[in-house]
């Protein structure tokens, strides 16, 4: 007769181990240590016993639908306990690098294709070369955090974050298809292993704002060349410093570029400004106001010295925006709304002159990806002009 779930839960260990059977070779093994879901089969013209679990972690329900499926691969010519083995052995043949691409195909198409290409391309420069070959089952935590370490001290702290991240997903993806037993990265928490970044928070307004800020930046009634400033500062998100002592030698119009010199930058590193079309048309709003003047932006009293500092961020506290916006803020705005868009990280830092900093690239990073950057920058001065103009996308 077959089993029932009073009979299983009322089931108590006697002086011997006791079996109660329930149907085609299923029974439940009662001892003093607990009770034992087993299953008799025979394959290959030997008699075997297979583990289905220990009640009541597994119900007479779940013990049956096990039996069933083994029962299946027996009918199949597939030794069930043979076949256990070699699903246990999976983790331990299944590389992280190859968990981590069918991850990545399963990930990418909900993805652009920018970022998810991105997303690939740092996987294989900074994570495969370290973990890649390593069983994706076997993977103790300590060789994430080495891994993340090492990117760490070329400067890239944010991309060290960003990887760590990534092996966080993978590994969610190996434990739900049956190719890790665990996911070892959430063990290691950036806070604990990465250093702390000092930052100055900076007021800056959401994206869901920027529309309105927009607006009262083109109907500034104070100084043009102010108005102006705030319009290639949006465009460009250079620091204020930056923008304000900016000199007309630096710019090739023709070439689109802005080339700030490496005295003027806080890394002291040249950077390259890809111009858009926007930008180069502010530019030459700005000359016709330059009478052959050196600075784009001369102080009011001192055409031969830049413009206060603080002339951009009195500007925005006459707006309305004391509290709520800095110069420095659109550094932050165009960082967060680029990576919702999916463009690359590492093309924004660069953008952003927080490039990685070592003594044989710091040299050099300034001119990487630069027609990457430069579609970047028409894009994101498209995206200004759409917002500007109350459109949404």
């Amino acid at each position: 007769m077959p089993l029932t779930d009073t009979a299983v839960r009322q089931a108590k260990p006697a002086e011997k181990p006791r079996k109660l059977s329930d149907s085609g070779g299923l029974y439940l093994l009662v001892n003093k240590a607990g009770r034992y879901w087993r299953w008799k089969y025979r394959h290959g013209g030997k008699e075997k016993v297979m583990a289905l679990g220990v009640y009541p972690e597994v119900s007479l329900a779940q013990a049956r639908e096990r039996h069933q499926e083994g029962r299946k691969l027996l009918a199949s010519g597939i030794d069930p306990m043979a076949d256990r083995k070699r699903q246990a052995s999976a983790p331990a043949t299944t590389t992280f690098e190859q968990a981590a691409r069918q991850w990545w195909a399963h990930w990418s198409p909900s993805r652009s294709t920018r970022h998810a290409d991105y997303v690939l391309r740092r996987l294989e420069a900074d994570v495969f070369p370290e973990i890649g070959g390593m069983p994706a089952g076997g993977i103790p935590a300590s060789s994430f955090r080495d891994t993340i370490k090492k990117i760490e001290a070329r400067g890239a702290l944010d991309i060290a974050k960003r990887a760590l991240q990534t092996c966080g997903q993978i590994m969610r993806y190996a434990v739900a298809h049956d190719l890790a037993e665990r996911n070892p990265v959430s063990d290691v928490r950036p806070a604990d292993v990465l250093k702390a970044r000092k930052k100055r928070n900076y007021a800056r307004v959401d994206a869901k704002e920027l529309p309105e800020l927009l607006k009262a930046m083109e109907s500034y009634v104070g100084s043009e060349y102010t108005r102006l400033a705030l319009k290639l500062m949006a465009l460009t998100f250079v620091r204020t410093t930056e923008l304000i002592a900016a000199r007309w030698e630096e710019f090739d119009l023709d070439a689109a570029r802005w080339n700030v010199p490496a005295e003027r930058m806080k890394m002291k590193t040249p950077h390259i400004v890809p111009l858009s079309r926007q930008a180069l048309a502010v530019l030459e709003q700005i000359k016709a106001l330059s009478y052959g003047r050196s600075l784009l932006f001369p102080g009011e009293r001192n055409h031969d010295k830049p413009m206060s500092n603080n002339t951009i961020l009195y500007a925005l506290y006459r707006m309305g925006y004391r509290g709520r916006m800095t110069g420095h803020g659109f550094r932050g705005v165009a960082s967060t709304i680029l990576h919702e868009q999916g463009w690359p990280h590492e093309h924004i830092e660069l953008q952003l002159a927080h490039q990685e900093r070592d003594d044989t690239s710091a040299a050099y990073n300034h001119a990487l990806y630069l027609k990457q950057r430069a579609d970047m920058m028409q894009w994101w001065a498209d995206y200004v002009d759409r917002r500007l103009n109350g459109n949404q996308s």
